[in-house]
């Protein structure tokens, strides 16, 4: 009999189409405080991190030094878009009916906004209690940290886990667990080099469809 090996997914562009979205709350955000300029080609080197590391970033590439007593307004702006447009991934709500075996969630945001994601799409009940956020740990990706207290948590030897990440980041840090990568292409944020960059960061696989996630699973040992 096949033995289901636990599944580790990311959730911002991987469960839910959030990236675009995201970028643009950081821009209405940091225009709304005089700081103009933070584009989506600023919040695309910063996919994959925490809220406190994406502003550190921010600040390296534009100068502009987000004030402290204003860091919930991202959260706030961020939550009136998700509810009005955020969107699952094409075809993620079949792929997660058939999915035998452990999974859980292991993303950079907070577990709040982990939580309103997946209830506005309809993906919470796949998930149950099973949410981790990298708020739980020291180190944000691309260190493990997220990774390793997830497996620990489903009782799993990290080398049995298989993750599915959108960023280089979550792919570095999913390696550095010494886990599978499986490489995300398939949200609105995607772009020309997105494939080679996770392939560069380390993905085992990078796949464009839920359905080629499906295929790859298979192959090692996942019915999915």
């Amino acid at each position: 009999m096949t033995q289901s090996r636990p599944i580790i997914f990311d959730c911002d562009g991987v469960l839910v189409d959030s990236e675009p979205l995201a970028a643009k709350a950081y821009e209405r955000v940091y225009d709304k405080h005089g700081m103009p300029g933070v584009h989506g080609g600023i919040i695309a080197q910063c996919v994959g991190m925490k809220q406190s590391d994406i502003i550190v970033r921010i600040r390296e590439l534009t100068g502009h030094q987000f004030p402290a007593a204003a860091d919930a307004d991202i959260w706030a702006e961020t939550k009136v878009l998700f509810t009005e447009e955020l969107k699952p991934t094409p075809g993620i709500g079949p792929f997660l009916e058939t999915l035998a075996g452990d999974r859980c969630v292991a993303s950079s945001s907070s577990v709040e906004r982990i939580n309103h994601s997946l209830a506005v799409t309809g993906l919470a009940r796949f998930f149950g209690e099973a949410i981790y956020s990298s708020s739980m740990v020291k180190n944000g990706k691309p260190a493990p940290d997220i990774f390793l207290f997830a497996a620990a948590k489903m009782g799993a030897d990290p080398a049995d886990c298989i993750v599915i990440e959108d960023s280089p980041f979550g792919v570095q840090g999913a390696v550095a667990a010494g886990m599978i990568a499986i490489g995300y292409t398939g949200g609105g944020h995607t772009y020309a080099e997105h494939a080679a960059r996770l392939r560069a960061a380390g993905a085992n696989f990078v796949c464009a469809d839920w359905q080629e996630v499906s295929r790859q699973l298979s192959g090692l040992g996942v019915p999915a």
